[in-house]
């Protein structure tokens, strides 16, 4: 399937400027028994790794230089994937590797894990976790473009609520500023989907170093909400399929032969 072509130091690519960022560390404890001889975002979905369905949405749009993080049998998803990676149709995808659970022992979390990855990270950059699938999204350059000349250090992509997020997580003005809502609130309709693009200035009031050289583990959602406040985050709704595949019952619901 993958063939190497980049040297390594420790699983990790020396080459930089990658384009986007898959989510992949993350335990699935949920998922359990599913999760506990796989990773979640190997877990198969339609025939496939549920995270490559991110990855060729991705390469499809251009983007082909991709890191992914690991921890929980991280080093499944790199002996699966390799270092380049041809799928049928698609442009060749060279991947590079942040082993958090090989270099400190456990996951550093999602802005934890995005600082240690930093330094090799453009200066715009995708973020999409690969526990999540979206086969409508469309990566596009002009929307790179359009966020890197604008003011805002984040965009993401939002969905309506879903039944398990009744609540949601933010609001959304009509000139598309993320609002930092208390859940529940009446105007609190929308989820965060994952998919976002990055400044690498929105991590410059972490508190960590670029490359998170001691392995702090940091959440993102609190660095999200403090930049909204500041309005620095923007965003815009996706209105596509969507599903946060956080549950064996939603695996199995995407699965189903009349889901296909």
């Amino acid at each position: 399937m993958s063939a190497s072509g980049h040297g390594n130091i420790r699983g990790m690519s020396l080459t930089f400027d990658f384009q986007a960022m898959v989510l992949a560390a993350g335990r699935g404890e949920r998922m359990r028994p599913l999760t506990d001889s796989m990773p979640k975002p190997m877990l198969p979905v339609r025939g496939q790794a549920l995270m490559q369905w991110a990855m060729q949405a991705l390469a499809r749009g251009g983007f082909v230089r991709q890191l992914v993080n690991t921890a929980w049998l991280g080093s499944n998803i790199s002996d699966h994937f390799g270092d380049r990676v041809c799928w049928p149709d698609l442009p060749v995808v060279d991947l590079a590797y942040s082993h958090e659970g090989q270099d400190f022992g456990h996951a550093l979390e999602t802005a934890g894990g995005i600082v240690r990855a930093l330094p090799r990270l453009a200066e715009v950059f995708w973020v999409v976790a690969g526990d999540v699938f979206a086969p409508d999204f469309v990566f596009t350059a002009q929307a790179v473009q359009r966020f890197e000349a604008s003011p805002a250090l984040a965009h993401l992509w939002l969905v309506p609520n879903p039944a398990h997020n009744p609540g949601g997580d933010f609001g959304l003005t009509v000139t598309g500023q993320v609002l930092n809502l208390a859940k529940g609130a009446e105007a609190c309709p929308y989820t965060f989907s994952t998919v976002a693009l990055y400044k690498k200035a929105f991590f410059a009031a972490c508190g960590l170093p670029p490359g998170n050289p001691e392995g702090v583990a940091l959440a993102l959602a609190p660095l999200l909400r403090a930049a909204m406040d500041r309005g620095q985050v923007t965003g815009e709704v996706y209105p596509g399929r969507w599903t946060d595949v956080g549950t064996p019952q939603r695996l199995a619901q995407l699965n189903a032969p009349e889901a296909t």
